[in-house]
């Protein structure tokens, strides 16, 4: 993303896209923001719900087993949920950080544009196809 002459805000695009309006622009800005604020509230949710979790398993001694199991089964899956939702947060949050600074739009391990319609599905994404593919086989 760069500023042209007039001021106006320019996110690459690949060689066969349109390139980007501002009311596009505004709108990746506000899914963003949107997404922010949407994982902080399910963080705040989901870390509620491991706190019961964890004070449930430390009620009375002699819990069943399978209770004791169970309790385990949901403490994990909820961890699991809370870091996903983390990890969101971090993307999103770097992504508006590089929409706000101008670099929004340019893989971060190639330097290629990433796409107006990968960005548009994903607004978090920080790497063209080719290099999160590559990323994801290793």
């Amino acid at each position: 993303m760069t500023k042209t002459a007039d001021g106006e805000v320019s996110v690459p695009v690949l060689a066969d896209e349109e390139p980007w309006t501002a009311e596009e622009l505004a709108e990746v800005r506000d899914d963003l923001v949107f997404d922010i604020g949407r994982m902080e509230r399910a963080i705040r949710t989901a870390e509620k719900g491991l706190e019961r979790l964890f004070d449930e398993g430390t009620e009375g001694a002699g819990r069943d087993p399978a209770d004791v199991g169970s309790t385990n089964f949901e403490r994990d899956q909820e961890m699991s949920l809370v870091q996903n939702a983390r990890d969101m947060l971090d993307q999103a949050t770097n992504a508006l950080r590089l929409f706000d600074t101008g670099q929004y739009g340019w893989c971060e391990v190639c330097s290629e544009p990433i796409g107006k319609e990968r960005l548009m599905v994903f607004p978090r994404a920080t790497m063209c196809v080719t290099c999160k593919q590559r990323e994801e086989r290793r």
